[in-house]
C-alpha cells in the first residue's frame, strides 16, 4: 500500500533504473493514480515543466536536456488500429523513454515493457497498491535491483 508521496517515490525509483528505449505500461481505473505516477516519473528525470494527462492530445514530450519522456495516454482511443497509426514503439527511439498510461490495451503491441499496475484502496482516497511487472526481456538484468530498491 502507498499514497501519493509513496507512488511518487516508486515512480522516481523506476526512473533511476530506466534507460532509453524503454516502455513503461500504467494500467488502472479512473483515479488509480497513473498520472501521479507519470509526476514522480518525470519528475526524477528532471522534467520541470507541469506533467499533465495527455488524454486529449494523446501524447506529451517533455525533453529534459538529456532525454525525452514520451507521455502517452490511450484512453479515448476507439480502435488498435488508432494504436498502430501513432508509431509509439518508435518515440523510443529517438533518445526517449515512453510511459503509456491506460497501456494495458496495447501492451502486446508495445514490445518489451514494465507493466505497474495502480489500485486505489476502497477506504482511503490517498492509498494505493502498486504492482510492479516486467514483461519480455528489456527488464530482465535490472529486476532483481529494482526489486531490491523497492522493497526497501
Amino acid at each position: 500500500m502507498t499514497s501519493l508521496d509513496g507512488t511518487h517515490r516508486v515512480a522516481a525509483a523506476i526512473a533511476g533504473m530506466s534507460r532509453i528505449g524503454d516502455v513503461i505500461v500504467l494500467s488502472g481505473d479512473m483515479g488509480a493514480g497513473k498520472t501521479a505516477f507519470a509526476q514522480g516519473f518525470g519528475r526524477a528525470l528532471g522534467v520541470t515543466e507541469p506533467i499533465t494527462s495527455p488524454t486529449f492530445t494523446v501524447v506529451h514530450t517533455y525533453d529534459t536536456g538529456r532525454i525525452l519522456l514520451h507521455h502517452a495516454d490511450l484512453y479515448r482511443l476507439d480502435r488498435t488500429s488508432e494504436i498502430d497509426d501513432l508509431a509509439l514503439a518508435e518515440l523510443t527511439e529517438d533518445e526517449g523513454i515512453l510511459l503509456v498510461e491506460w497501456g494495458d490495451v496495447a501492451a502486446d503491441r508495445l514490445g518489451s515493457h514494465l507493466l505497474v499496475s495502480l489500485e486505489p484502496i476502497d477506504d482511503d482516497d490517498d492509498a494505493r497498491r502498486v504492482t510492479i511487472r516486467p514483461v519480455g526481456s528489456s527488464w530482465s538484468t535490472r529486476w532483481p535491483k529494482l526489486e531490491g530498491v523497492l522493497s526497501c
